[in-house]
């Protein structure tokens, strides 16, 4: 056994002459426990955070989109295309033609996002559950277009998709008019659709009118351009492969994304706000962990004769500062793993039973209790960082050590 190891673990449990040495060395140990859970759980809720707010985004957002790099809308009707859809790893293949417009129900008017697709659109299996009122179906049972409204449209303008008179009247200006007619209403496109059903995945979606591509391409006067591409591949494709290889293929007269670049602000958010609550608790940790220099300090005081028989028998400076580099570093990574267990123990015992629940009432979140998903680099940064700062803290003690050496060695 390394001989600075095994002195130094003789310390750790032997009896100190002044029993406060033990006391600092406990609160030591206690400090960098309850940090490092703190790191866990802290870490381990933001994950569970993000894991919801992406499955939010990600039942509407597809997993590759194709847009133009210039303009609004492209004809989809080009060979790679028809390729496409024919591709056995897609799943759906979904046409979209977006555009703002105003809709109009009763007395209530708003602009909102007119949102054409196609009928791939349909075998998105999130759908049934965004579904908060009626039915998300794009045609009814003769085969007339209907309308999926977003549930912040729907709050704003009343739609009740279970009345059979309902309809929601749409206008969009139309292509070429120059707004010097006598009728006003002779520039836009009106037409009418009923609503089947009430959508709600997050904000950034309820304030849109979902209708199909037929609807949408009679409205905004556009008998073959779309706005996107969506697609969705089938389980055990490389999503990622496909896009890059779908962009090669188009080169620079298409945007080619995938769903993190769809929304790379929600994802940098996410990722400042997890780095910044780590940065800030680590600085907690850190205090405690600097605790440990006052614990050695005192500690080579304690053993000061102790260190006079070292050096009588032939120990260097090295040898003694190895053994309280030790020391601290034991204390501290016990601490480590204590707070590592227990931090584990609780998010396994969160997502299990919910016992935390959050103040108020949150849509994004079933059962309302905070929750967790546990990351093994979580677990590898939290101990990397506690050894890290453990060492210095640690060296910095053990030097304390050499300079009593110093003064020993003067004395003999």
């Amino acid at each position: 056994m390394n001989t600075a190891f095994y002195i130094a673990r003789r310390y750790l449990f032997a009896k100190k002459s002044t029993n406060a040495i033990n006391i600092i060395s406990a609160i030591s140990m206690l400090g960098v426990m309850v940090g490092s859970a703190a790191l866990i759980i802290i870490l381990s809720v933001f994950n569970g955070f993000e894991e919801v707010v992406l499955k939010m985004f990600n039942s509407f957002t597809p997993q590759i989109v194709v847009a133009p790099a210039e303009g609004k809308t492209f004809n989809p009707n080009i060979k790679y295309f028809e390729e496409l859809k024919k591709d056995q790893s897609i799943y759906a293949f979904t046409e979209v033609l977006a555009e703002n417009a105003l809709i109009r129900y009763d007395e209530k008017q708003t602009p909102a996002l007119i949102k054409g697709v196609s009928d791939d659109f349909l075998k998105n299996n999130s759908l049934d559950s965004a579904t908060i009122d009626g039915v998300f179906v794009l045609h009814n049972k003769i085969g007339q277009p209907q309308a999926v409204v977003g549930s912040a449209l729907q709050a704003f303008l009343g739609v009740n998709p279970a009345d059979p008179f309902a309809q929601l009247q749409i206008f969009s200006p139309k292509k070429g008019a120059t707004g010097n007619s006598v009728n006003p209403m002779d520039d836009f496109v009106m037409l009418s659709i009923s609503p089947a059903g009430v959508f709600q995945v997050q904000q950034d979606f309820d304030n849109q009118l979902i209708v199909p591509l037929s609807f949408a391409r009679r409205l905004l006067d556009e008998p073959t351009n779309v706005s996107t591409i969506e697609i969705n591949v089938k389980p055990n494709v490389d999503a990622e492969k496909l896009k890059l290889t779908i962009a090669d293929r188009l080169g620079s007269k298409y945007v080619v994304k995938n769903r993190i670049e769809q929304n790379q602000a929600l994802y940098n958010l996410l990722g400042s706000e997890k780095w910044m609550v780590y940065i800030i608790l680590t600085f907690v940790l850190v205090i405690a962990i600097f605790n440990i220099i006052g614990s050695l300090t005192m500690l080579v005081i304690d053993k000061q004769k102790d260190i006079s028989v070292l050096i009588s028998l032939g120990a260097g400076k090295r040898l003694i500062k190895r053994i309280f580099l030790a020391e601290g570093m034991m204390i501290t990574i016990t601490g480590c793993i204590f707070g590592i267990l227990i931090g584990f123990v609780f998010c396994v015992l969160q997502k299990k039973y919910g016992w935390v629940k959050m103040g108020g009432e949150a849509d994004f979140v079933v059962s309302n209790a905070y929750p967790v998903a546990l990351k093994w680099k979580d677990f590898v940064l939290v101990f990397f960082t506690v050894g890290f700062f453990s060492f210095i803290a640690a060296g910095l003690a053990s030097n304390l050590s050499v300079k009593k050496i110093d003064r020993i060695n003067q004395d003999l």
